[in-house]
């Protein structure tokens, strides 16, 4: 179901909790209003949506990936700066990003995943996780 997008800094600000099984219903919603808003967002964290649960949404060409606690378990130690801006939050603010990272997390169907990740899905991941942890960015 496709969910209307939180703009409040107050609740964005806030640290996510861990995801359950029972949450994949809120996954599959963040994967729905990623898929509606394709045309101007690459990727989403369950606080967008009102969800306090660290559940990303990424773009990934055309497909797109839920990501249920995700963790960075690997990074390179080669980073670079970046201009991102989000759905959440106007305009657009420089971060540092890792070229590329490894990250383990629960899928749509709850299994264990582990995959190494790079260019601009690594960027888009490491975005939405900065969400998870309450960071405005």
């Amino acid at each position: 179901m496709v969910k209307e997008i939180i703009k409040d800094l107050l609740f964005l600000g806030q640290k996510a909790e861990t995801a359950i099984k029972e949450d994949i219903p809120i996954a599959k919603d963040l994967l729905d209003t990623l898929a509606i808003h394709r045309d101007h967002c690459v990727g989403m964290a369950a606080n967008m949506i009102g969800e306090r649960k660290a559940i990303i949404a990424v773009a990934e060409g055309n497909k797109l990936t839920a990501m249920m606690n995700p963790v960075i378990v690997k990074k390179s130690t080669r980073t670079y700066k970046a201009q991102e801006g989000c759905l959440s939050i106007p305009g657009v603010r420089e971060v540092e990003r890792y070229e590329w990272i490894e990250v383990k997390y629960r899928d749509i169907n709850w299994n264990r995943e582990k995959r190494k990740i790079m260019g601009i899905v690594a960027e888009i991941v490491q975005h939405e996780m900065d969400h998870l942890d309450g960071k405005l960015v």
